[in-house]
């Protein structure tokens, strides 16, 4: 569901900036990438170092 969410925000900003003139700006926000972890995400939790094997 998330994933929905965040290409129809994509799609409207990108909407926006179009109506804006700013069409450059626009095919630039429909041409990024999505990835797993969006870099606003706070959500995720910090990176945990794994437990060393000791002898």
């Amino acid at each position: 569901m998330k994933r929905i969410i965040r290409k129809l925000e994509k799609m409207m900003t990108a909407a926006a900036f179009a109506e804006a003139g700013e069409h450059d700006a626009a095919r630039e926000i429909m041409r990024e990438k999505e990835t797993r972890y969006d870099s606003r995400d706070t959500t995720r939790p910090p990176a945990r170092p794994k437990n060393q094997l000791r002898a």
